[in-house]
């Protein structure tokens, strides 16, 4: 039985394009095919954890508008807690556009909006909640004063702590020595580590780096490759699954929320990277970022295919 899970961090609207090439600067590609989803890195693990069996509790912020409302509704309908979700009276909701290629590569842009007065006194007023957690998962796309509120206050309280570094960024190693698992791709490791990453020994590199920061646990994420896991019970590559990418958007999204969830249930680390990365490779065959979040039921068969 999977216990409380606390995702903290953004909520986006995503307006994605799904065309044959992602235009260059001062180019103009005509052609490609319009949707909308819910999106933002904090929402996406939310949502990937509750499709993956997990009792999540989103504390986010979003604008008094269409887009936070419609927001919202959408949580619901996956059953994912929104009591927790401030609605900002100043602020718009925020927005990502989105390329999508006929290789399923991706390009983004994002205007945070109420992502970014999401604040450490909103995460201090939820301290309770954390407090009891199991798992505390965050990412960076919400300012960092409150990225690390959250952490102290979960480290304190010998709550696990899952930090996904995205968008990479350059981080204290106050926050990284209270941080249980880091789960960066190559290139926030290289950002984070400054190795520079172009085959399987950098990889490693990096781990022992960020292992010397302070990091209990580090997970790099290697796409299709799978995943370099550097821990005290297990150290080693954990294969990818092998799927026909159709939109890799939020594959690293639906890894981390499906990791927090296999943690929660007190999975061994191997079995729930393996767990989270049979969740990012059905998400890949999907478009969309929460859409594309399997469910638990999905995810096991793919588990049981795998084996």
């Amino acid at each position: 039985m999977s216990k409380n899970i606390v995702v903290i961090g953004s909520s986006n609207t995503d307006m994605i394009i799904k065309l044959k090439q992602i235009p260059k600067p001062g180019e103009t590609v005509i052609g490609g095919k319009f949707s909308t989803a819910s999106g933002g890195k904090g929402a996406n693990q939310a949502v990937a954890a509750v499709r993956a069996g997990g009792n999540v509790v989103f504390i986010g912020r979003v604008g008094k508008d269409m887009f936070g409302e419609r927001t919202i509704k959408g949580f619901k309908s996956y059953g994912l807690k929104t009591n927790k979700i401030i609605k900002d009276e100043n602020e718009p909701s925020g927005v990502a556009l989105i390329f999508v290629d006929d290789k399923g590569e991706n390009s983004i842009a994002v205007a945070s909006g109420a992502n970014a007065y999401l604040s450490p006194q909103n995460v201090k007023d939820n301290a309770d909640i954390i407090t009891k957690a199991e798992v505390l998962l965050v990412q960076l796309e919400t300012p960092i004063e409150t990225v690390e509120t959250a952490v102290r206050i979960a480290a304190e309280n010998k709550v696990k702590v899952i930090l996904n570094p995205a968008p990479a960024r350059k981080l204290s190693k106050a926050l990284l020595k209270s941080v249980s698992i880091i789960t960066p791709n190559e290139t926030e490791a290289e950002l984070l580590t400054g190795i520079s990453i172009k085959n399987q020994s950098d990889v490693e590199d990096a781990a022992i780096k960020l292992k010397e920061l302070g990091v209990e646990t580090i997970i790099i994420t290697l796409g299709s490759k799978g995943s370099f896991v550097l821990s005290k019970t297990f150290t080693g590559m954990v294969p990818a699954f092998r799927v026909k990418a159709v939109d890799t958007t939020a594959a690293g999204d639906v890894f981390n929320g499906a990791l927090a969830v296999a943690l929660s249930e007190k999975k061994e680390l191997k079995e729930a990277v393996e767990f989270a990365s049979a969740a990012a490779a059905l998400a890949v065959m999907k478009l969309g970022a929460q859409t594309s979040a399997p469910s638990r039921e999905e995810i096991e068969k793919m588990l049981k295919r795998q084996k």
